[in-house]
């Protein structure tokens, strides 16, 4: 264990983040800060995670808050904008915010829109952005994900399509069906054998994010064994924990896709003031939070108990992990 619990409760700070736009079907992201002895650290498992799954998103705040970072190889991690399921009308506002990206995702599959309206986004992207890739969130059945790969393509290419399908053998058969490449996400941070996908040949792309997957550390043994491009993403994340998915990406010793860790744009306000892309890169570096944001943006005491309970039952469930 990195922390007892009780010098842990007295480092935390709960926030709520008010979002732009609707992004995973929440306008606002609750989420816990830390103020650790080696730097800050998150935990920010979404709401209707389990505490078994929420626990390894706290093993990597604590990871950032009570270890240093790992050595740098590089300073700047390039990074694709995030155009969540917007109309086309509002998809050049999204881009504003990622100034010099040559790279976007865009949100595809969302509940109650249909595969014109995938197109339709994808196309005006594809006017300001030359390089395309498409994230479902396993929204798609086989079938559907071959017919949206032929739809999304017919005016251009994409670099890949993340996560179409649910189920590590539904992405092996999609990938027998299109040209497109496949990008694994949920697949790999969701499962319990994370290097289950490379295995099935079932992606040709690794999308790894740091808390899901408990720590930087935890990242930097899969991405090694993996044996296919990665991608660090972030999982809507403060400036606090997109500092940490940053300095996990610089460690890495192949990086050659942009990643996904500029969504810091998707909120109205965060607990640091959020770096600017340059020329479509994010700098490596500490991030530490204003204590006057801290201040402004913290939850009502119902929910920071409700954060302080959960954090209470996750660090039991890694202190049983640890047995």
């Amino acid at each position: 264990m990195f922390a007892t619990l009780d010098d842990l409760l007295d480092r935390v700070h709960v926030v709520a983040l008010p979002m732009r736009v609707r992004f995973r079907g929440i306008t606002t992201r609750e989420l816990a800060v830390i103020d650790g002895p080696a730097g800050w650290g998150e935990f920010g498992a979404f709401l209707e995670y389990d505490d078994d799954e929420a626990a390894s998103w706290l093993a990597a705040g604590l990871e950032a808050a009570y270890r240093p970072p790992p050595a740098p190889r590089r300073t700047h991690i390039a990074i694709n904008a995030t155009v969540p399921a917007v109309p086309p009308a509002q998809v050049p506002e999204v881009l504003a915010r990622f100034p010099g990206a040559r790279t976007a995702k865009v949100k595809v599959a969302e509940p109650g829109q249909t595969l014109a309206d995938d197109v339709a986004r994808v196309e005006a992207v594809r006017a300001s952005i030359p390089t395309v890739r498409v994230d479902a969130n396993g929204g798609w059945t086989v079938p559907q994900a071959v017919a949206a790969a032929r739809a999304l393509t017919a005016a251009g290419p994409l670099e890949y399509l993340e996560q179409p399908c649910a189920t590590v053998a539904e992405l092996a058969q999609v990938r027998r069906q299109v040209a497109v490449p496949v990008a694994a996400d949920e697949s790999i941070r969701k499962a319990a054998d994370p290097l289950a996908v490379v295995r099935a040949h079932a992606a040709d792309v690794a999308v790894l994010k740091v808390a899901p997957l408990g720590g930087a550390t935890a990242l930097s043994q899969i991405a090694a064994q993996i044996a296919i491009p990665v991608v660090v993403s972030s999982a809507l994340d403060s400036a606090v924990g997109i500092g940490s998915a940053l300095a996990a990406a610089a460690a890495l010793p192949r990086l050659d896709h942009a990643c996904g860790l500029g969504t810091g744009g998707l909120f109205i306000e965060d607990v640091a003031e959020p770096a600017v892309p340059v020329d479509g890169a994010l700098p490596v570096r500490a991030v530490t939070p204003d204590p006057a944001r801290l201040a402004a943006l913290a939850v009502p005491a119902e929910r920071r108990r409700w954060w302080i309970e959960r954090i209470r039952r996750c660090h039991a469930v890694l202190a049983a992990r640890a047995r």
